[in-house]
Parts: structure tokens; C-alpha cells; sequence
């Protein structure tokens, strides 16, 4: 599904040339759950922005679905964005004045999909969620969480091949922060391949493989025998009051 080959990402400040990857070379095979750690500063969100087509390589290749796009112009990955790539950020990015619903139909208006199935495919990926019940709120009718799981639909509505998500759990409460973990356990479970940049141990726990990179380069690969289950650690939270 993803392989690097002496991926290097270089820029430059000023007169200084900065080394944020450093011949990177991961594979990531199609369907595995994968965690991204590392310090600020380590490389991990310049790694997924180059994973999710955002940023290009200054030099090695990268290899999505077997094919290089390391070197594509912006117009073809914005292609490859759209077409394959979910994405969830910690600071959610819905549209303020839009309401669930529309905000999850928005990654499919630009594939040119009639209102109609938009709005099926919309609440299809909002009850997957959960969240089907709330598809008219707007995020500021929203929790944290729901607001965070509106993301994930958003992200999952087109069916994609691979999600990437930046700690998706930064703004989250423990409770709010497990059931997106839940969330993300249960996308696994339905083979979508999932790469989650992360500094907290904890969550990246629940993930099957461990990549922890610093200064720019990767320093331990590890598969995770004894990972955490989002809907155990749930079972066993106290239930949120409900105020009068």
C-alpha cells in the first residue's frame, strides 16, 4: 500500500537548510493500523503531509497503491488526495456555519456526485459513526467529540484507501479520545489502512504497529503485542454526568 524509498524532505530558512527526513524507508502494507510518534520537531506531520500528498520529497520516491508519486504535479495529487486519501486533523476543520450533514458531503462534491447520493452517502458514513441523529447540528451544536467524529465521516464518506490522521485525540477528553479510538478500531477491522501521527504513548497503543521517529529519521519499528482496546479501556470510565 505505501512504501518510501531514502525518502528526504529538505527546506530552507533563511540561509539555513533544515533536514526534516532523513532516508526514510517504511512500508506499509494495505489494511494495517500504524502510529506515528516522535517529538515536536522529530519529522512525524512532515511524514504524513508527504504520505497524504500534501508535500512532495525533496528526493527519494514514494509509492502509493505501487505507484510513484513523488514526482507528480500538484493538479494530479490533489487527484490522488480526493480519490484515496481521508485525512482527520486535531483542530477538525469543519465549516462553522454548515451543518453535519453538509460537512461530511463536502470531499464529494469535488468528484462531481449528484446531491441525491451525496447526501445518502453523507448520512451512510454519519451512522457509522454514530452520529446520524445530529446530521443537521452545526459544530457549534457539537461536543468536541461528536465534532471529531464528523471529521472521521468526512474522511471516510468516499470510501478511501488510506486515512491519515494527525492527533486526532489533541482536543479530545479521555472519554471523547477513546471512542474515537473506537471509531478508528473498527475501520481497521473493516481492512482501511490507517496512519496516526501521535505523541501520546497511550494512544498510539491502540494502533498495531509502532514507527517513532527523531530527527528526521526513524529509530524504532516495532509491532505492538499487547495493544490497548479502546472499547475495554471505555467499558471501564465512569459515565459522564448529565447535568439537570
Amino acid at each position: 500500500m505505501i512504501k518510501t524509498c531514502k525518502l528526504c524532505k529538505e527546506y530552507v530558512m533563511g540561509k539555513v537548510k533544515v533536514q526534516a527526513l532523513r532516508d526514510i524507508d517504511i512500508e506499509i502494507p494495505k489494511g494495517q493500523f500504524v502510529a506515528i510518534m516522535g517529538p515536536s520537531g522529530s519529522g512525524k506531520s512532515t511524514l504524513m503531509n508527504i504520505l497524504g500528498c500534501l508535500d512532495k520529497p525533496t528526493s527519494g520516491q514514494y509509492y502509493l497503491d505501487r505507484e510513484d508519486v513523488s514526482k507528480k504535479s500538484d493538479d494530479e495529487l490533489a487527484e490522488i488526495r480526493n480519490q484515496f486519501v481521508g485525512f482527520i486533523f486535531q483542530s477538525y476543520n469543519l465549516l462553522p456555519r454548515t451543518d453535519a450533514v453538509s460537512n461530511v458531503e463536502l470531499p464529494l462534491i469535488y468528484r462531481g456526485i449528484s446531491a441525491g447520493k451525496r447526501r445518502e452517502m453523507a448520512m451512510e458514513a454519519l451512522e457509522s459513526v454514530g452520529l446520524s441523529h445530529r446530521a443537521r447540528h452545526k459544530p457549534s451544536e457539537l461536543s468536541g467529540g461528536e465534532q471529531q467524529r464528523v471529521a472521521v465521516a468526512r474522511a471516510i464518506v468516499g470510501n478511501p484507501k488510506l486515512i491519515l490522521a494527525d492527533e486526532p485525540t489533541g482536543n479530545l477528553d479521555s472519554r471523547s479520545g477513546e471512542e474515537i479510538m473506537v471509531v478508528f478500531q473498527e475501520l481497521h477491522e473493516k481492512g482501511i489502512t490507517l496512519v496516526l501521527v501521535s505523541h501520546d504513548p497511550d494512544i498510539a497503543r491502540h494502533a498495531e504497529r509502532i514507527v517513532s521517529l527523531r530527527d528526521g529519521r526513524i529509530i524504532s519499528d516495532e509491532m505492538i503485542e499487547d495493544r490497548l482496546d479502546a472499547n475495554e479501556i471505555l467499558s471501564q470510565m465512569p459515565e459522564p454526568e448529565i447535568s439537570a
